[in-house]
């Protein structure tokens, strides 16, 4: 047993990532065993410069987190009394990076050292994780700091390259950006698109001979205009009157696709008051085998599509699931496997496990002869690992629904379904195809039709799929069987441009191109909106004018850092370290030499997005001169070819277009003009239309109702320490505080709490105090010394030069 293994021959500490796997994987050990949480990430590269010596090949300077060095001081104190440390980090590369900036952190000696790995924390899986312990692997540590290092030079070389280029706080990444790149390039895609005509002849028919159809049929469309019927409730009609729907196919021989309204009405014409007959029935039986048990990627897709969850929200709940739930009379139990992977591969004794559930669930026509198996179509798919699946296919989502948040019942539901579903036999349709013709002046014309009917339902008993809306019901149908027409209807229709991308379909793209790895997916595409590079409207990725900006520059500057096929050779070496040995630095050496040759020329050639413009379609209405594209602050508008000697400019929207301003109803409170809707870079606003005369503003809430003047700030009767002004009350987001009344020459601010004690302090002859250190004393306050930093260069700042003059250091405050 392996909890008699580890807790023989003295106490044991065991290190997890986060408190709720630690409580969870407690309650399987010994009692002399301790588990206590890293809470992630214990050490990494410090924000304020680059901290890789590239001249010494890349030699990464690590240090502790401030936000963990408490946490570090609890396990070096654990660890000095236990015999035997257990890391069990999560099986991934990160958490194999994990264990080894622990052991480093915590200066550990190798050989009092086990590192122990699990897919799932389950008893058995714990149990034989800590029987068979073993070292640290050093290859996986190394491709996932080659990882972090390539990215750490692609963003703190280029970004501060944008800040100089195109706007202060900007960001680049390696996948990052190449991500950003895909929307953009689809959006140009979208504008560049030419919609072509084409029409199309619906029929619809019946074999019941009633003159009255189209009639009823036309009453049954218009009942409700607001909400006109879906194709599920047209088949449902066309059913209950022996109807089917049919799409013209071919006429004289020859595939029916018109470009034009006059072809398409002439051979309309031709198909009134025909005789129609059934030319042709043809059925078929046709199988539909259930998907593969999820990974990583097809989960987030499918939660996105099937729960409307981001990405981001069903990591973190996927997260949950997998370090434990408490589970009435059970305790805390890890409900599904671990949640990042690329690997379809299944247990042995899950796949036994789920089988018999299926047989004693739903019988012997449910289960295959043989379990099904799936293959990767990712090739760098991990296949040591497992999919994404219970850990105990016998809790089923019903049976726990009362222990579970409604976010985790929904994903627990879709995985535990998919698991089942994927070890159940195909469903079973039959497909009929149906051929309408009649004789006409132009030949003869051929409708076709198809409606499929479940035979059986297979493995979507659980998966919980049904009868799509294209599929249609047709009645019993014979051949040269006559049907009458209830409406022939031709419609003008236009092939539409590519879609934009959704969460689902941008992760879907960004796993079929080998753009970074499934884990990481989810923290990309959040980082993407958080810099404004691109946006979510109605669900689908819009880039912004930024966006566009940004990748033009880095497109041109950076070909192959922005180039998919790179991004995914990038990512195949960095596999290739973990599993083929691949000395690191090489990789970085092979990425680092063109990369800084590109940089180099791009701070010399690279223009300033503010210094660039494009021509637009429309003239200055005030000197008639052709106006142009240009990029600011707030986006992309319009502005005057000839500015500076006309300032004109206007704003524009996504396409382009010239926009004007929008009147509100609301008046200026100052002088009392009609307030202008206007946009900036923080959202929508109100705006004098006397600008530049009157420059009043006023935000707007939720509802886009102009907020209420905040209220001024309140006299507090305490003096400040800092000058003879008071200080006053006033209002933030974070609720009120003290501040000096003569800001802005007085930036005094002082926590609200302190108002009750500087109210005594003040009474007591003592506030305010002569000197600034006995102000931070009676504060409370410990003054920290922090060297500044110039974020741009990732340098230290370079000290001032000493002026000539320089005043005498003050250190006693005004009384």
């Amino acid at each position: 047993m392996a909890d008699k293994n580890i807790s023989s021959g003295g106490s044991a500490l065991v290190i997890v990532e986060s408190p709720a796997k630690a409580k969870t994987i407690g309650k399987y050990l010994g009692k002399n065993v301790e588990v206590l949480a890293s809470m992630g990430h214990v050490r990494d590269l410090p924000s304020k410069n680059i901290s890789v010596d590239i001249n010494n090949d890349f030699k990464p300077t690590y240090e502790i987190l401030p936000t963990r060095k408490k946490t570090i001081a609890a396990l070096k104190k654990a660890a000095k009394f236990a015999k035997t440390i257990y890391l069990a980090t999560d099986l991934d590369r990160e958490g194999e990076a994990i264990a080894w900036h622990l052991i480093e952190a915590l200066n550990i000696k190798p050989e009092n050292t086990q590192r122990v790995v699990f897919n799932a924390i389950t008893k058995s899986a714990i149990q034989h994780a800590f029987a068979h312990p073993h070292h640290l692997d050093m290859d996986k540590v190394a491709a996932q700091q080659a990882r972090r290092i390539l990215d750490r030079i692609v963003g703190y070389e280029i970004s501060p390259l944008l800040w100089k280029k195109v706007a202060r706080g900007l960001s680049a990444g390696r996948v990052q950006s190449v991500t950003v790149k895909l929307i953009v390039d689809r959006e140009r895609e979208i504008m560049a698109f030419n919609p072509e005509e084409y029409w199309r002849i619906t029929g619809l028919f019946s074999t019941a001979c009633d003159e009255k159809l189209g009639e009823k049929y036309q009453k049954f469309i218009d009942s409700d205009k607001d909400n006109p019927p879906t194709n599920t409730q047209k088949f449902k009609w066309l059913a209950d009157h022996q109807g089917l729907e049919a799409k013209l196919a071919t006429v004289a021989g020859k595939n029916f696709r018109p470009d034009n309204e006059k072809d398409a009405l002439k051979i309309y014409k031709s198909l009134t008051d025909k005789d129609y007959r059934i030319s042709r029935i043809q059925t078929r039986r046709t199988k539909s085998s259930p998907p593969g048990p999820f990974i990583t990627s097809t989960l987030q897709q499918q939660a996105v599509n099937r729960l409307g969850f981001s990405t981001k929200r069903t990591m973190q709940i996927a997260q949950q699931l997998y370090e434990g739930i408490e589970i009435s009379g059970q305790g805390s139990v890890g409900l599904i496997t671990y949640m990042r992977t690329d690997s379809t591969h299944l247990a042995k004794e899950a796949v036994d496990d789920v089988r018999q559930f299926i047989n004693e669930k739903f019988g012997s026509d449910y289960c295959p002869a043989k379990p099904n198996v799936y293959g990767s179509s990712n090739k760098s798919a991990q296949e040591a690992h497992e999919a994404v699946r219970p850990t105990d296919v016998n809790l089923s989502p019903s049976a726990i629904k009362g222990d579970l948040k409604a976010d985790q019942f929904k994903l627990y539901q879709l995985i535990w379904n998919r698991f089942v579903a994927c070890q159940m036999t195909p469903g079973q349709w039959d497909v009929t195809g149906v051929e309408i013709s009649a004789d006409t002046t132009l030949g003869q014309a051929t409708f076709k039709a198809s409606g499929r009917k479940l035979v059986f339902d297979g493995f979507m008993k659980v998966a919980g799929l049904t009868v799509s809306n294209g599929d249609q019901i047709l009645p019993n149908l014979e051949e040269n069987q006559q049907v009458w027409p209830i409406k022939v209807d031709p419609t003008q229709h236009f092939t539409s441009p590519p879609p934009r991308f959704t969460e689902a379909s941008l992760v879907k793209t960004l796993e079929a191109d080998g753009i970074g790895r499934p884990s990481t997916y989810a923290a990309i595409i959040s980082t993407i909106q958080q810099r404004g590079y691109v946006e979510q409207l109605d669900k689908k990725f819009h880039p912004t004018d930024l966006g566009m900006v940004v990748t033009d520059k880095l497109i041109e500057h950076f070909p192959k850092v922005m180039d998919s096929a790179f991004t995914s050779h990038m990512e195949e070496q960095l596999d290739k370290i973990e599993e083929q040995h691949l000395d690191w630095v090489s990789v970085l050496k092979e990425f680092y030499g063109p990369f800084k040759e590109n940089l180099d020329r791009a701070h010399e050639e690279m223009n300033h997005a503010k210094a660039e413009t494009q021509p637009s379609e429309y003239t200055c209405p005030e000197c008639g001169k052709p106006m142009v594209y240009r990029f600011g602050k707030n986006g992309r508008f319009l502005s005057c070819g000839s500015y500076p000697d006309c300032k004109y400019a206007a704003p524009c929207d996504r396409q382009g277009k010239m926009t004007e301003p929008q009147t509100t109803e609301h008046k200026c409170p100052n002088c009392g003009k009609d307030m202008i809707l206007r946009k900036g870079r923080f959202g929508e606003f109100l705006g004098c239309s006397g600008y530049p005369e009157c420059k009043t503003t006023q935000k707007l809430d939720k509802e886009g109702n102009p907020e209420p003047p905040k209220a001024p700030p309140k006299p507090s009767g305490i003096r400040c320490y800092k000058c003879e002004g008071e200080l006053v009350i006033r209002q933030s987001k974070r609720g009120p505080f003290l501040g000096c009344g003569r800001f802005p020459k007085c930036r005094t601010i002082i926590s609200f709490k302190q108002f009750d004690h500087l109210k005594q302090l003040q009474s007591d002859g003592v506030w305010p105090p002569k000197t600034y250190e006995e102000a931070d004393e009676l504060l409370g306050r410990t003054k920290k010394k922090t060297a500044k930093t110039d974020y741009e260069s990732g340098e230290k700042a370079a000290p001032k030069k000493a002026k000539k003059k320089t005043a005498k250091k003050k250190t006693t405050a005004k009384t």
